[in-house]
């Protein structure tokens, strides 16, 4: 993309000068971007802990996946709070449209990793193929909400104490 065409865009400039740092902040450090980690970890654990219990037919690495998917749920949950608290109360964040297509994104990760807690907690002995499948689907909106994440805060500096430019 070329910059000197953004810069000459009037709506974009507009945009960019209005603050993006975090509302809600430990020691200037974002806590959105804090709590991400967890769930990320956590449902790529649940996908490895599915290959796992296919591979073997353990039924410890059934259980493994109940917990793991579970935190991934209610961990998300939790970034998701902090992530909308951001996305509503900061004008700078709300204006721009990656905003919008992470939130968009790390809902749909939340309610399909609901659902991967969901099936376990019922039937866990559905692990093999629906839960397989829902894993992987799962990995696969991680990675989307990622990516817009990531575009956050390496294109638009959205969170960071300095400017994206610096």
């Amino acid at each position: 993309m070329d910059e000197t065409a953004d810069s000459e865009n009037p709506v974009i400039s507009k945009i960019e000068e209005k603050d993006a740092s975090s509302a809600i902040a430990v020691a200037g450090h974002p806590l959105h971007a804090m709590t991400v980690h967890f769930p990320i970890a956590l449902v790529f654990a649940t996908l490895a802990v599915d290959l796992l219990y296919w591979w073997s037919a353990d039924q410890f690495w059934v259980r493994v996946g109940v917990w793991s998917s579970g935190g991934a749920f209610f961990m998300g949950v939790a970034a998701g709070i902090v992530g909308t608290i951001e996305l509503l109360s900061v004008a700078g964040i709300r204006e721009r449209v990656a905003s919008w297509a992470h939130a968009i994104a790390a809902m749909m990760l939340i309610a399909v990793a609901g659902l991967n807690w969901g099936l376990r907690v019922t039937e866990s002995a559905d692990v093999l193929p629906h839960g397989l499948l829902v894993s992987v689907l799962a990995a696969i909106i991680t990675g989307m909400a990622g990516w817009h994440g990531g575009k956050l805060i390496f294109d638009h500096g959205v969170g960071l104490m300095v400017s994206p430019k610096d």
